[in-house]
């Protein structure tokens, strides 16, 4: 009986962990692309995704938009690390991403061209997953 329950228990623990962790999909719509420009107020760095924070133009004043990216991991992966956002932090950047199901000012970022012209492409985690 007591192997049962802490089967039980492991199962549940980690049920908890896979429904954390979820496709871009479950929240953002991957048909409506959303184009921001402003200046890159903040770079969160931390799992499960970095997000970064954008202060932009709208129609009612400034929209603080947080977009959403792939894990730490994967940009250290591909050559990328803290350092190159923090860097861009007060300049003006443009996101291209996947806006939330919610119409908030929430994202998941696809692209970002920082000032200098430079930009990084980016792959949904899943797919950057499947690629190794």
């Amino acid at each position: 009986m007591r192997i049962i329950c802490l089967r039980a228990l492991a199962l549940s623990a980690l049920a908890g962990a896979l429904w954390a962790h979820h496709s871009p999909s479950a929240e953002f719509d991957m048909t409506k692309k959303t184009v921001v420009t402003g200046t890159l107020t903040k770079v969160d760095w931390v799992n499960p995704h970095i997000n970064v924070f954008v202060d932009a133009k709208g129609a009612a004043g400034t929209e603080a938009w947080r977009l959403e990216s792939n894990p730490p991991s994967w940009f250290r992966r591909v050559g990328t690390a803290r350092a190159d956002f923090a860097k861009a932090i007060g300049q003006t950047v443009t996101v291209e991403s996947n806006r939330a199901k919610d119409g908030t000012t929430f994202g998941y970022m696809m692209k970002i061209t920082f000032q200098d012209g430079t930009s990084m492409e980016l792959v949904a985690p899943d797919v950057a997953a499947a690629g190794k």
